[in-house]
């Protein structure tokens, strides 16, 4: 698929690419507000989305800590009234008159962390705290990015943007506009947490769950593996249907991405070829070294369509929008999309193939070495 915006999908028949995996709940989805038991004491939930790409997929897991019974929620959804209506129907009716023992989240995208505090602050009591688990960067960059210091607006962000071709002018306003975007979907971010990281194993229920971290898409994205029963929570690492977004941001404006997410996914190969795929977005999956295999051969096919662009002239990512994409995009999707051009431009730079110059009008521009 083309490579797109992380909220920028639209509905379309399954491409034989998708037909390659297989979907062992066949269409099934949980309604609003209720459950679909996966294994024993694995329960997906739905949350919905107000962008393109409209849903986020939450796991409930059963658990125990110090003799007491209840479950452990991996991802939030936004902070929003119809999220937090969702979840309080999950309370009623799902959780079987149990608490909320913990909090894990995936990475600090607003999907994943809008509710945690809400969820830590519901479920939290004097003798136990309901405590988010999260990498230790991406909970330094929660918290940067609700104070507005960093994230997908502002006036450093439409500097960035411009930098980089992106030149209309209520484009540009809008997105100034947009300094408090991430804040308005994570209100706060708890502000203690347990570190997850590469390797460390949780204990749930009594069984274990490796962290694999992952690079390229957050700052230190964790995976869950629970490996007795070959189970992987993907977060957006893997995807069964659109690509991962890769993006360059203001904060890093001349980071390498793209290289981090491959060799990312690559690891991954190392799991077993029947892991049953629990993603962030879209369906439960096996095929999980076909899709990464998929993923791999995209970029390399964006990449070349890339090169082949800026050897017939110089471009800038506004440029590259048409040739990655190849559709109308809104405001939300342009911004994910030009932090994904700049990435794959910044791929073939730092590995020699192009050379980049900034022009008299502050916008760099990318031509074949």
């Amino acid at each position: 698929m083309s490579a797109r915006p992380p909220h920028g999908n639209q509905p379309r028949p399954p491409s034989a690419e998708e037909l390659a995996l297989a979907y062992p709940l066949g269409e099934a989805l949980p309604a609003p507000g209720q459950v679909i038991e996966l294994r024993p004491g694995v329960r997906w939930l739905r949350m919905g989305l107000p962008f393109a790409l409209d849903h986020i997929n939450l796991w409930l897991l059963a658990d125990e800590q110090n003799g007491r019974r209840g479950w452990t929620v991996v991802d939030c959804g936004i902070d929003n009234a119809a999220t937090r209506a969702n979840w309080e129907q999950v309370f009623a009716s799902a959780l079987e008159g149990l608490p909320v023992l913990r909090v894990v989240v995936t990475h600090m995208h607003p999907d994943h962390i809008g509710l945690a505090h809400w969820l830590c602050t519901r479920f939290s009591t004097p003798q136990q705290e309901c405590r988010l688990w999260i990498s230790a960067t991406d909970w330094h960059v929660a918290r940067l990015a609700v104070l507005g210091s960093q994230g997908q607006g502002g006036s450093d962000a439409a500097a960035f943007f411009a930098s980089h071709g992106l030149v209309d002018a209520d484009s540009l306003d809008q997105v100034r506009a947009r300094r408090g975007y991430y804040a308005s979907l994570v209100p706060a971010v708890p502000p203690q947490h347990a570190r997850l990281h590469e390797g460390l194993v949780l204990r749930i229920d009594g069984r274990a769950w490796r962290c694999i971290a992952g690079y390229g898409h957050a700052p230190e994205h964790i995976a869950l593996f629970r490996e007795d029963d070959a189970l992987l929570i993907s977060g957006d690492m893997v995807l069964p249907r659109i690509s991962t977004n890769v993006s360059v941001y203001e904060a890093e404006p001349e980071a390498n991405p793209l290289p981090m997410f491959l060799d990312s996914i690559e690891r991954l190969r190392g799991l077993p070829a029947d892991t049953l795929v629990l993603p962030s977005h879209g369906r439960p999956f096996q095929g999980l070294h076909t899709r990464i295999g998929q993923l791999q051969r995209h970029h390399a096919a964006r990449l070349a369509d890339v090169h082949e662009a800026c050897r017939a002239a110089p471009r800038s990512a506004a440029e590259m929008l048409p040739v990655l994409f190849g559709r109308a995009l809104d405001l939300h999707q342009t911004t994910f999309a030009m932090g994904e051009a700049v990435a794959h431009l910044h791929a073939l730079w730092r590995e020699g193939r192009l050379r980049r110059e900034r022009g008299a009008d502050g916008v760099w521009r990318f031509a074949a070495a």
